[in-house]
């Protein structure tokens, strides 16, 4: 199936799935119970926003009242604006810091996406640690990881369903992204994911799958640290070890090997997990990589 669909997990609880999980294609999530309904994440378009929308209505008996953010990237967050005033917009106190800086920046990568009248609504209720939210007798504990994805990042875990999604901390079928976030972190949080133990994990991009999604996350971050020690070892810098290196083909986004590699090189030497490093530059490389733009079919 191409199109997005909504993908039943358990009784009142589903996904969103936008395939192919390329750029700005991302997943998303509804919870409800007891007249009670909460969405995981929204979409980066106006247009794909108001199909969430409508895919909610068919299965909810009224309108979200939460809307969680996993993290600040626009794909996951411009359609708050659908949502709200009649949804609260909930998230880790560092994504509303994070998207109010942002803004709408990223409808300028890409401006032949049709992005529609998007507006920025950031979170209006924040956490530091854990939440926990509860739609009639499901229970979503959000968990902040990170540094990992970005630098702060939510998952919303389901502990009586067994159900995670993961946000951009889990992909499937599709490269994992550590630009704005760290690769020591992000298989630190993984690890941290296998100890809830999920029978379902919905990641934040591509197919719906299980914890076999963690091991496929973290062996591909291994592999990177590994790129970028050999490399490092070689006087090499992070495009030259990308076009050295033999990603796994099967991944979408292969581009994202180099910021990936930045961020991982960084580390070797020292940086600080999370720590502030020149994005445009980042997607500038993974331009080049490409040999040319980057593909988004938001």
């Amino acid at each position: 199936m191409t199109e997005p669909h909504l993908q039943r997990l358990a009784a009142g609880v589903h996904a969103y799935v936008q395939p192919d999980g390329g750029w700005c294609l991302n997943n998303a999530g509804v919870i409800t119970s007891g007249g009670m309904t909460i969405v995981v994440d929204t979409a980066a378009t106006m247009k794909r926003a108001l199909a969430l929308r409508d895919a909610v209505r068919d299965v909810a008996p009224a309108p979200p009242r939460l809307v969680v953010n996993t993290h600040f990237h626009g794909d996951h967050t411009f359609g708050n604006c659908v949502f709200t005033p009649e949804a609260v917009v909930v998230a880790h106190e560092g994504t509303r810091a994070e998207a109010i800086q942002a803004g709408l920046h990223l409808t300028g990568l890409w401006p032949d996406v049709d992005w529609g009248d998007v507006r920025l609504e950031p979170p209006s209720l924040t956490y530091e640690r854990r939440m926990t939210l509860h739609a009639g007798d499901l229970r979503a504990e959000l968990i902040h990881l990170g540094p990992a994805h970005t630098r702060d990042d939510t998952v919303v875990w389901l502990p009586d369903r067994r159900i995670l999604f993961a946000g951009d901390l889990v992909m499937s079928g599709v490269t994992p992204f550590c630009m704005m976030g760290s690769v020591v972190g992000s298989l630190r949080a993984i690890k941290q994911l296998r100890v809830l133990d999920p029978a379902v994990v919905v990641p934040g991009h591509g197919p719906v799958g299980g914890p076999e999604l963690l091991d496929e996350a973290e062996r591909y971050l291994r592999w990177v640290r590994d790129q970028a020690r050999q490399g490092l070892a070689g006087g090499l810098d992070p495009l030259e070890i990308a076009r050295r290196a033999e990603p796994d083909g099967r991944l979408l986004d292969p581009e994202r090997l180099v910021p990936n590699l930045r961020r991982a090189c960084a580390e070797e030497a020292g940086a600080a997990p999370g720590e502030r490093m020149d994005v445009a530059a980042m997607f500038g490389e993974m331009i080049a990589y490409h040999g040319g733009p980057l593909p988004c079919r938001a």
